[in-house]
């Protein structure tokens, strides 16, 4: 079956990595990427701004109940959970879990709800263990989970914490997911 969706998570040194891993998505990747960086209410309030300006694609952050359309890049709003609903992307302001909103384990548990083996969740840079959980739940529902080399990553932690949650992540250094991704997607679409 073929993936439908790629959800990344990033924590310290996020920006940078989701720079860098953007730059590398050729403007007509087909599926729909959907990003949970670690982001307060008051910090970054315009990164998805600033991620279009380092890379070549329009990054999106939707309104509650928006359609998840092929090709676009989604960004959760500052202080905000986004998760996958359906064909929708949902908004919630319930509680921070690991003391983040957004929280990539959110996001991942609920997008492998809803696309079980079709989903590949990518997990970057990153100081806490926010995204294990969610990493693993995108495994035991037979989706793909890729997880930057802790050695190539400015923080380490999230990377070491999803491996060991892990049996069959896929480790890579940083500039060499797209290109990863580019050859799934076309395989598998």
């Amino acid at each position: 079956m073929p993936f439908e969706l790629i959800v990344v998570g990033t924590s310290l040194g996020g920006l940078n990595a989701l720079s860098v891993l953007l730059s590398a998505l050729p403007t007509d990747f087909p599926l729909p990427v959907v990003l949970a960086p670690h982001r307060g209410k008051d910090r970054f309030p315009s990164l998805a701004d600033c991620l279009s300006e380092r890379t070549s694609h329009i990054i999106e952050e939707p309104d509650d109940k928006a359609p998840i359309i092929p090709g676009h890049v989604y960004m959760a709003p500052a202080d905000y959970h986004l998760m996958i609903d359906n064909d929708c992307l949902a908004l919630s302001t319930e509680a921070p879990v690991h003391h983040c909103r957004p929280s990539i384990d959110v996001l991942f548990q609920s997008a492998s709800e809803h696309f079980g083996n079709r989903v590949a969740g990518v997990i970057l840079t990153g100081s806490n263990d926010d995204g294990a959980l969610g990493a693993r739940t995108i495994e035991e529902r037979g989706g793909l989970v890729i997880v930057q080399d802790p050695r190539d990553a400015e923080a380490c932690a999230l990377p070491n914490s999803v491996l060991l949650s892990t049996k069959h992540a896929r480790v890579m250094p940083l500039l060499e997911i797209a290109p990863y991704l580019v050859s799934v997607a076309a395989i598998r679409t």
